[in-house]
């Protein structure tokens, strides 16, 4: 469960140029516009993140003066990346609660979203991808949600010397097809089940018989089942799906592409390592399946992290896409060769100024 919003120390204040009012506040690696003089260095404060749908009871300004909107039963707003007077700012900052003023209780990094009713927020699923639900998402596989690099860089920032690689991040919805045998498995019946194949949404396992739902379609027109199944291995392959009716189709893509980017080993519980990922790729591609992963920014094994900064990670996040060069970047992922469990990302200031996000 993502942390939307935590104690955490004040660690730089900055004055805005022409602004009185305000100033750049920093906490980890997030900057934040705040009211001038409201905070010193190394108070706590509450840090909520930017997608996070914050109650309008704890920040009633953020409406300016207007009905405040709602989301699943909740009145508040969404917060988003905002420029004030040339600043960006990313999230919001407030005085702890009097109910969370307890040291013995909070500290530190304490986890306050659910206390709080703070929610991550979802843009609407269009008809064609919500589809007929089959189940929540397998617990045998594994959902994809790197880490960005505001929140991780004092986890990395010691294994920066180390080879990773680095690969756009695309801006579609997240669509993950598993299979694995399963002899060890009953079914309603109490008879064994020989194989199991999925497809799934970021949350939920669709029915396959629904061929209406893009997802289902888009794996069934793949022949990805055929060539799993044919591979013999189990495995969770993750992607991002993008085209026609998916997010607003921002690279003029024809139809749908299905671009993956994590292959999740189910019997060891890890991630393959990139290099393993583009071999399975290939044999998958001989078998039959249509299938391609993301575009890859470097060669496996690159050395050029070492030594970086959070401002100089964002500042290489932006870029026009490999996918379509009349397009913003959505940014970059790096995944660590040694340990490809480990991995972060990095988002585009400029474009989630540009995308209102």
């Amino acid at each position: 469960m993502r942390k939307l919003a935590t104690i955490r120390r004040i660690a730089e204040i900055r004055p805005i140029e022409n602004a009185d009012a305000i100033e750049h506040v920093r906490v980890d690696g997030w900057w934040v516009v705040g009211k001038k003089g409201e905070y010193q260095v190394n108070d706590l404060a509450v840090y909520i993140e930017i997608d996070a749908w914050c109650p309008h009871e704890l920040a009633p300004f953020l409406s300016k003066g207007k009905d405040p909107r709602e989301y699943n039963g909740v009145k508040g707003e969404r917060l988003k990346t905002v420029k004030l007077r040339g600043a960006v700012s990313q999230g919001l900052l407030l005085p702890i609660p009097a109910e969370l003023n307890d040291p013995t209780q909070f500290t530190e990094g304490s986890d306050v979203t659910e206390l709080l009713g703070v929610q991550k927020w979802e843009p609407p699923i269009p008809a064609q991808l919500r589809g007929k639900i089959a189940g929540n998402f397998p617990s045998w596989l594994r959902k994809t949600d790197e880490d960005r690099i505001q929140n991780c860089f004092k986890d990395v920032s010691p294994r920066l010397n180390e080879s990773w690689v680095i690969e756009e991040k695309v801006d579609g919805s997240s669509m993950t097809v598993g299979y694995r045998k399963c002899d060890f498995i009953l079914d309603k019946e109490g008879r064994p089940i020989p194989e199991e194949f999925v497809v799934c949404s970021r949350n939920l396992s669709l029915k396959l018989e629904d061929e209406d739902n893009t997802f289902v379609r888009v794996a069934k027109e793949s022949s990805i089942q055929d060539a799993m199944k044919s591979y013999g291995r189990n495995l969770g392959i993750s992607g991002e799906l993008i085209g026609e009716g998916v997010q607003g189709n921002k690279y003029d893509i024809k139809g749908h592409r299905w671009l993956v980017f994590n292959i999740f080993d189910v019997d060891t519980g890890k991630y393959v390592s990139a290099e393993d990922r583009q071999l399975i790729i290939r044999d998958l591609v001989a078998l039959g399946a249509t299938i391609e992963q993301v575009p890859v920014i470097t060669a496996v094994g690159t050395k050029l992290l070492d030594g970086l900064s959070v401002d100089d990670f964002l500042e290489m996040a932006e870029g026009k896409s490999a996918l379509n060069p009349k397009t913003e970047r959505e940014g970059l992922v790096f995944k660590n060769q040694t340990d490809p469990d480990i991995s972060f990302k990095a988002i585009s200031n400029r474009w989630l100024l540009k995308t209102g996000e």
